[in-house]
């Protein structure tokens, strides 16, 4: 927190110091040309002032040296003409020749005025010296420094140990090994065994990968420095590959320790031959292959990572010697996810009802964030309705929240929508009623919530790791039920079921591309073959 606002400080400093020259410079042109044009009448030409002194008709010429202004005072005038001789030297000779025909003129030459020619230099420098500045400025506000947070010290550590990680048995199993090796590198060297140089987590977002990266450096009880992968692009060329050197310099100083780099895709992805912003992107990631695979062999530094796009990482980035391992973290089972609930309900008061087996086997799917976010609703209902415990009911009205969106009991609803609403969820659920393979009917609402004018619930109390062909296709059914309902009960159908086939349409196209499941393609296939 404190070098956060130690950085805020030293943004507001740069933009102090670049605003007040501007100031400074404005103000002193300002100056400068008033200076230069108080007490001064409309300048005359060069060739009348020549012809005015023959005339005699000039008192006083003032001049400052090194400047082409002079100064002219005419005869009954009391302020002084401004005229812009073409040299000065000339000038000086001409009227000491007239001073010595007998002409009355007074010649006074003042010094150069030090701030005057100072300021002159300056201003003709002005732009280059402000764009130096400014590029100074900006260089120091992008942050050439230090990146990423350091976690280091009792005062400073992670506080995550592995049993603040539920639901991830094996994964936690797997990187034990990456801890034993933080804990005692020797014993590992002395069998010939190497460090693991990368392990990359894969999986959906919220599952839990940069929590269980925190964990493993909570205990080995090594430093860990925490940077995600958007912090190393900047607006300038060649800042990228520059943070990826000074990352794992202060890496290796501080060895043993974990480099931990958060959406690693948003430097990972595969190189192009692309130009402009893709060219600073390949740098970038070209200096992290170079690191990774440079490492000093006596430096005990592991690097994790972590992404939900996989499949867009270079694969240079993938192969053995780099990211030595990769582990999948999948949303979490029946069993996980009560244990992730137990974690998160800790500090928070129940009603004695109040199962969370039964939460967790009506959250099948859920990742672990999205059910800690369930639990923080719940609370947040609950304390809102003036209860003195989290009741079931605040429970149902957070999962539902999640889920579907806000409940909208303040709209306003035409009887025709309420009427076609209800038919169209009644459709849905008298459909699944007759499928063998449908999940039981929860809850049938009317009640809009988010984008969604009514729903049907279903109560889904099982982890299914495949789905088979007659599932996929009554699933189909199911959701073409509510559009059915509404041809059938009032003869027309309506935009409500678009979400439906937009569902419906993707599964279909999924179950001929992607699973092959047209008898049809498939015999062709097979003859073809």
């Amino acid at each position: 927190m404190n070098n956060k606002k130690e950085k805020n400080n030293n943004k507001r400093y740069y933009i102090l110091i670049v605003l007040l020259i501007l100031i400074v410079t404005t103000i002193a042109l300002g100056l400068y040309f008033m200076k230069n044009k108080s007490n001064v009448k409309d300048d005359i030409a060069y060739t009348q002032l020549i012809k005015d002194i023959d005339e005699g008709k000039i008192e006083k010429i003032e001049m400052t040296v090194g400047s082409t202004t002079i100064k002219a005072k005419y005869e009954n005038e009391e302020e002084p003409s401004k005229i812009i001789v073409p040299n000065t030297q000339a000038f000086i000779e001409l009227i000491q020749d007239k001073v010595e025909q007998g002409n009355t003129i007074e010649l006074i030459q003042n010094p150069t005025n030090i701030f005057v020619k100072l300021f002159n230099n300056i201003f003709s420098l002005l732009p280059t010296i402000l764009m130096v500045v400014l590029i100074i400025m900006i260089f120091k506000m992008q942050g050439l420094g230090d990146k990423g947070k350091v976690y280091n010290g009792k005062e400073n550590q992670t506080n995550v140990k592995f049993d603040d990680v539920a639901g991830l048995d094996e994964e936690k199993q797997e990187l034990v090994e990456i801890v034993d090796f933080l804990k005692e590198p020797k014993k590992f060297q002395q069998m010939g065994a190497k460090v693991p140089k990368g392990v990359l987590l894969c999986g959906k977002p919220g599952t839990g990968k940069t929590l269980i990266a925190k964990a493993i450096a909570g205990e080995a009880g090594v430093p860990f420095i925490s940077m995600s992968g958007s912090e190393f692009i900047e607006m300038f060329a060649g800042l990228g590959a520059s943070r990826v050197r000074k990352l794992f310099e202060r890496a290796k100083k501080i060895a043993p320790c974990i480099v931990f780099i958060d959406e690693i895709d948003a430097i990972g992805s595969r190189r192009t031959n692309a130009s402009g912003a893709e060219t600073e992107n390949n740098q970038t990631l070209n200096q992290l292959l170079v690191e990774m695979d440079g490492f000093d062999t006596e430096a005990t530094v592991i690097v994790l990572a972590a992404t939900n796009r996989p499949e867009m990482l270079d694969k240079a980035l993938l192969r053995p010697g780099r990211f030595d391992r990769q582990i999948n973290i999948a949303p979490p089972d029946l069993r996980g996810r009560e244990e992730i609930l137990k974690i998160h309900s800790k500090e928070k008061k129940f009603a004695e009802d109040i199962s969370l087996k039964s939460i967790a086997e009506d959250t099948a799917g859920f990742t672990g964030a999205e059910l800690a976010n369930v639990l923080n609703e719940a609370a947040i209902i609950a304390t809102i309705k003036k209860h003195k415990k989290i009741q079931k009911d605040d429970l149902d009205d957070a999962v539902k929240k999640v889920t579907v969106g806000l409940q909208k009991t303040s709209r306003v609803i035409s009887e025709k929508d309420k009427k076609l609403t209800a038919y169209h969820e009644a459709g849905h659920a008298i459909v699944s009623k007759f499928l063998e393979t449908s999940f039981d009917v929860k809850e049938v609402s009317i009640i809009p919530r988010g984008v969604a004018g009514g729903y049907t619930m279903y109560k889904t109390n099982e982890d299914k790791a495949f789905i088979s062909k007659t599932e996929m296709e009554e699933k189909l059914i199911a959701l073409l039920g509510g559009r059915a309902a509404e041809k059938i009960a009032l003869d027309d159908i309506s935009t409500g079921a678009s979400n439906d086939i937009e569902v419906a349409t993707k599964i279909a196209r999924d179950m001929i591309t992607v699973y092959g499941m047209n008898e049809k393609l498939r015999s062709n296939f097979i003859k073809s073959r």
